[in-house]
This record gives structure tokens, sequence and C-alpha cells, in this order.
């Protein structure tokens, strides 16, 4: 997976799209970079269905990664789900979908972006 990523659409495309029925993101703006480690677009299951939210893109990183560092930057990619330091995030209540209309790769083009 890529760490870079911009979304273009507007809100409403967005929720139609992934027919969210709530929208927690207020007003939001064309977000032409989205890196980890900052606020991105995300769709998530909530009690009355899909809605969409402003998240920080990451997990925590495993203490073993924090090691003589004195901030957590998160991870992005995670390759291995036997680590017991995943299996908590597993389950289908910690699951969303990550938003993006632009990525580096032409494999985006494929997502209806």
């Amino acid at each position: 997976m890529c760490n870079l990523y911009s979304i273009t659409k507007g809100q409403a495309a967005i929720r139609e799209l992934t027919k969210a029925t709530a929208d927690q993101t207020g007003n939001l703006p064309s977000l032409s970079a989205v890196f980890p480690d900052t606020e991105a677009l995300f769709v998530r299951n909530a009690d009355d269905g899909r809605e969409l939210v402003l998240a920080k893109w990451g997990m925590p990183s495993p203490s073993k990664a924090l090691e003589n560092k004195k901030t957590d930057p998160g991870v992005t990619n995670i390759r291995n789900t036997e680590s017991p330091h995943w299996r908590r995030w597993l389950g289908i209540e910690h699951r969303c979908l990550f938003f993006e209309c632009r990525a580096p790769v032409a494999a985006s083009i494929a997502r209806g972006c």
C-alpha cells in the first residue's frame, strides 16, 4: 500500500458511493495530500449505519518499534496479523474503509475514483 493519497471528490459523491447514512466530517475540504499520521477520511460502521469521519491514519506501533523513540508515528501497513500486538484490532468492530480518490498507482482508477 502506498502512503500518499488525495481526496478530490465531494462529500455528497462519497456518501452516495459508500452508502453512508451519517457524516461527521463537517465541511470537508478537498484533501490534496493525505499522509500517514494525519487526518484522513474514513467510512466506518456505526450503530445506525455507515458514517463518514475524519480520523488519524495509522495504528499504534508495537512497543519494540518504539524503543529509543520519543513519539509514535504509527503504522499503516500491517503485514503480520499473527502478532499478538495486532490481534486486538483485527475484529470487525475495528474495521473501516480508508477512502482515497487518487493514488500514485494505476489500481486506484479501478476503485471508482
